[in-house]
């Protein structure tokens, strides 16, 4: 997995949102055991007790669960994962959305947009595969 890490927010945030986002993506599948701490904060780059902190955020909130001698593992509840990954599509369109409307674009050209950009994304796999 490859870490992005910004100096703008705090480190732990990042991590969080970024293994969430890993988890929803498929990189990392249901019940999967995650490498560890030491190893995860190397491959970030970050201090061990900060993605202790960070892994500790996910546990409490379910998406990982400990096993006391075998480590940390995703979930399994399949509609814990599909309820995050619906989350943070919310919050992406949101996001958007919001953006758009500064830019001052109707609900019309926000779609358009959205289906010429869908369009193009759809052109360019069909391409890939050929």
């Amino acid at each position: 997995m490859k870490w992005q890490i910004d100096s703008d927010r705090p480190v732990y945030k990042q991590l969080i949102e970024q293994t969430e986002q890993a988890i929803v993506s498929g990189i990392f599948s249901p019940g999967e055991r995650l490498p560890s701490v030491r190893d995860l904060a190397a491959e970030a780059g970050v201090n061990p007790n900060t993605m202790q902190r960070a892994l500790a955020e996910l546990e409490r909130s379910g998406i990982l669960y400990s096993q006391r001698t075998s480590g940390r593992f995703i979930t399994d509840d399949e509609e814990m994962i599909d309820k995050l990954r619906y989350q943070k599509a919310e919050e992406d369109a949101r996001t958007f959305f919001d953006n758009m409307k500064k830019l001052d674009l109707s609900a019309d050209e926000i779609a358009r947009l959205l289906r010429a950009i869908f369009e193009e994304d759809k052109d360019e796999k069909s391409a890939s595969n050929e």
